[in-house]
């Protein structure tokens, strides 16, 4: 009885901190969403439109949710802005937070992090900032470019922090100060690693823990690199380039297994972790499918994404790195899964859910995201049966129930 009791508390803890902590892409970054029983087929103008809010401003950034309230951000003029609403779409609170870029593809980049109540938000500038969840006042802020020799990239920095305990691990770019971690208290530096010392490439880090050494991976100028996460060491990089060294996508990593896709031509390749994580190697190369920011979902044993030059919707073998099928469709895609389907959502804007087949293409259902303003960029959310979708100036929640 006394066991089952601790049980339940240990998943009740589990389950609180689930619900306090957020982060981008899921809880593991890779796109996959844990909710159930969701609608298999929508009806043909899509599913219901449970509510929606015109007034974000420019950026393409997604839904953060924490203790039943929804965080997003967007920018009017220069001005970085907060928005908070309640599950029903109420909105709670705006807060100008600071300065934003709007030099080109205006708006906000990176998505909220919450994390034991805070709020981390980066701009495209290089400032981090710890938000309140309370009060939404400042705790702290840190420019990561000035404190850390980094220089800005040619669209703006573009990195959701990550939080592992009490660091946050971010990528300046600097040629001494390449990547660091940073007490998430108050933003004082734990460590800083020289990396390859070349730029950050709009990559957010990825963290592994299940090796003999805890590391953080990312992506920079033209490599993709680890760090011991505990204390900034360099453990191994391996190149990783395309016509404009460019890598937004996270790595997604599976059983010792770490893919990799980056647009202009890069492709996608699997790397193989070795000796507890410390090295590595590649198992296989596919030059076809290079996708660019949307990313990609691996279920089973098979890779579901788009390509950016090959503007193709591909599937793969993961275990091969074979393209099982490519198919022409319109436009590039971010891809998330949950219940067994994928979730696309098109840059010509329209939003597919697609049942993952690694012998066939099955489109079950579509309908077109009339909505907002801007480019198609943002990721698509998938929280307690719905579909939350930014576009530009107009945040959308539907009913997948």
């Amino acid at each position: 009885m006394k066991k089952s009791l601790l049980l339940s508390a240990l998943l009740l803890s589990v389950m609180l901190q689930a619900q306090n902590n957020w982060q981008w892409r899921g809880e593991n970054r890779n796109g996959m969403y844990f909710d159930t029983n969701l609608l298999q087929v929508w009806p043909s103008n899509g599913p219901q439109l449970l509510w929606k809010f015109d007034g974000l401003g420019e950026g393409h950034t997604s839904v953060a949710i924490a203790n039943e309230k929804i965080y997003i951000n967007g920018m009017h003029g220069d001005k970085l802005m907060l928005y908070v609403f309640d599950m029903s779409g109420k909105l709670l609170n705006q807060k100008e937070i600071g300065k934003e870029w709007n030099k080109n593809h205006n708006g906000t980049r990176s998505s909220v992090s919450i994390n034991d109540g805070k709020l981390y938000i980066f701009n495209a500038l290089g400032t981090l900032f710890c938000i309140d969840e309370s009060t939404l006042k400042t705790v702290w802020q840190k420019d990561l470019l000035t404190d850390f020799d980094g220089k800005n990239i040619m669209w703006g920095m573009t990195e959701n922090p990550l939080i592992v305990g009490d660091m946050i691990y971010m990528t300046p770019g600097g040629a001494t100060h390449n990547m660091v971690a940073l007490n998430k208290h108050t933003g004082a530096l734990i460590w800083s690693s020289t990396g390859e010392g070349t730029p950050s490439s709009y990559c957010s880090p990825l963290y592994i823990g299940d090796q003999s050494v805890p590391m953080v991976v990312t992506c920079t100028h033209e490599h993709i690199i680890a760090f011991h996460a505990n204390t900034g060491e360099k453990l191994w990089s391996f190149p990783q380039k395309n016509q404009r060294n460019i890598h937004p996508n996270v790595p997604i990593y599976t059983n010792g297994m770490i893919l990799s896709t980056t647009g202009y031509r890069g492709g996608t390749m699997l790397l193989r972790l070795l000796n507890g994580g410390k090295s590595v190697e590649q198992v296989w190369k596919n030059n076809d499918m290079d996708n660019q920011m949307g990313s990609t979902v691996k279920i089973g044993d098979y890779i579901y994404g788009s390509g950016h030059n090959n503007k193709f919707w591909f599937c793969l073998d993961a275990k091969t790195g074979e393209t099982k099928y490519k198919i022409e469709e319109s436009g590039e895609c971010n891809v998330i899964s949950a219940d067994g389907m994928l979730y696309v959502y098109s840059d010509k804007g329209e939003m597919r859910l697609i049942k993952p087949n690694p012998a066939k293409y099955e489109l079950i259902s579509h309908f077109p995201v009339a909505l907002g303003t801007g480019p198609h960029w943002a990721h698509p959310v998938i929280h307690k049966g719905v579909l939350y979708l930014r576009h530009g100036n107009t945040l959308m929640a539907y009913k997948l129930k």
